[in-house]
């Protein structure tokens, strides 16, 4: 980004030359004709003073992490009750651009995706001696029959028993790579941090079947790979170490932490070996990697993925076999995988942003463009009309942005107070009309959020730098 705005500032200085090349690239593309997306439309509470956020939870001394108190200011989210919290347009929007990273890189490694109920029959995790193990965490239910359900957590029982429902499996079919990304329910003793620690929130499980020890590995290491090209993509820089099997059980276990202040988890890093592991698995009184006996420091972190290798706890409970090479039956070696989907909208705002402004990783942020208009009767009013010409040039010359650019129409505020507000909600670009928007040719005002530049640039210019943006 940094090579590309040094470009565009000689770009900026050479204002004939480019308008030259404006017109003739532009003439024959009439500006598109579709409904354009304007701010004030938008179901979105904005510009709530640090008071009104504190109101808006039942305790005020819960509002302790950024992501809470930034996500509650500029409505992206709102308290419905105790750990549960509407997800309002602009959150859905991030979400709904997470899953499909979520599904490029796990459909890129054979992932199918597929969609249980939320209600779990008790019956599925007595048989695991879950429904006892569990304990409080579950929330339970009974139906006006007097039959028994939890919310679930987790599907571990229930996509358990759906493959071994189907009797005729060949090794040949395996592995099956079944997920879902759905909402999940836990009864929290304490939640807090907002959509860190709720009672209901998004995640993406998914769960593994395999023929073979030896292979039910691969899959796991495959699959852990494909979580850090993830986070990779989004730019957020966790640390995959050892963890305890839990409820879920199984032999092996990793949890993704993103290491942050606000974080509940601690773990160790060991910087003379790739050693990592969380606090919980490892001796109290231990102070030195037990892989190369090398100093470890310890850090908080947001657990945002956790990977388990289950081996066959739960194909052996519900008979989930396939037939081997042999001809004979054998029991599937499973593996389960879980991804925090709104955890990571609320880690990734905790870590990017700063005190007063959202900021996403680029891939996610609900709209990537907003375009800020001069104030009606002002001396720049005559760029108004301009600044619409420009919304329906950018989805017309850029296709991949048709959808992602959003026009601030409050033309009776000034241009100042918008931008403040586009500052809030962190778009990747905001793109103001100002005083220069009157000159031959153009020029418009484009503040890049992310890495906190500001260019002048003729349309072109403006046209050449969204070109490069890129968008799931």
């Amino acid at each position: 980004m940094e090579g590309l705005l040094t470009r565009f500032r000689a770009l900026a200085t050479c204002s004939h030359q480019l308008s030259g090349y404006v017109s003739c690239r532009f003439h024959h593309c009439a500006p598109g004709r579709g409904k354009r997306l304007v701010l004030s439309r938008v179901f979105q509470p904005q510009n709530l003073r640090e008071d009104q956020v504190l109101s808006l939870e039942d305790r005020s001394g819960d509002l302790t992490c950024k992501s809470q108190r930034l996500m509650l200011q500029v409505g992206l989210i709102h308290p419905a009750s105790s750990g549960c919290y509407h997800l309002l347009p602009y959150t859905v929007r991030a979400m709904e651009k997470l899953v499909r990273v979520i599904d490029q890189e796990i459909q890129g490694i054979g992932g199918q995706k597929v969609n249980m109920p939320s209600l779990s029959p008790a019956e599925l995790w007595r048989a695991t001696s879950r429904w006892d193990l569990m304990g409080k965490e579950l929330l339970r239910l009974r139906d006006r029959h007097g039959k028994e359900y939890c919310l679930g957590p987790t599907h571990e029982e229930a996509i358990t028993a759906l493959v071994a429902s189907q009797k005729t499996l060949s090794y040949k079919q395996l592995p099956f790579l079944l997920y879902q990304v759905t909402r999940k329910f836990r009864d929290e003793p304490r939640p807090r941090f907002g959509l860190l620690r709720g009672r209901e929130f998004y995640m993406k499980d998914m769960y593994t079947f395999d023929s073979s020890p030896e292979a039910a590995r691969q899959t796991y290491s495959l699959v852990c790979d494909a979580y850090d090209r993830l986070l990779d993509r989004l730019g957020l820089r966790c640390v995959k170490v050892q963890a305890n099997v839990g409820s879920i059980g199984g032999t092996m276990s990793h949890e993704f932490q993103l290491p942050v202040d606000v974080g509940e988890d601690r773990f160790v890093v060991c910087h003379s070996c790739s050693f990592s592991a969380n606090l919980e698995t490892l001796d109290l009184s231990q102070k030195n990697c037990p892989a190369c006996q090398g100093p470890l420091t310890e850090t908080k972190g947001i657990e945002v993925g956790h990977t388990f290798y289950l081996g066959t706890k739960y194909s052996s409970v519900f008979n989930a076999q396939f037939i081997n090479v042999h001809g004979k039956p054998s029991l599937a070696e499973m593996g389960c995988y879980g991804l925090g989907v709104t955890r990571i909208l609320a880690a990734a705002i905790e870590v990017l942003s700063t005190e007063d402004c959202i900021r996403w990783p680029s891939l996610l942020a609900p709209y990537q463009v907003c375009l800020i208009p001069p104030k009606k009767g002002s001396r720049e009013e005559v760029a108004i009309e301009l600044t619409g010409h420009l919304y329906d040039h950018i989805t017309e010359a850029v296709p991949q942005l048709r959808g992602e650019v959003l026009l601030d129409d409050r033309t009776h505020l000034t241009i100042g107070n918008r931008l403040k507000d586009a500052n809030k909600f962190g778009y990747p670009f905001v793109i103001i009309a100002g005083k220069r928007a009157l000159e031959d040719p153009a020029h418009f005002e484009v503040w890049c959020q992310n890495t906190e530049q500001v260019v002048f640039l003729t349309t072109e210019g403006v046209m050449e730098l969204l070109s490069q943006v890129q968008v799931v």
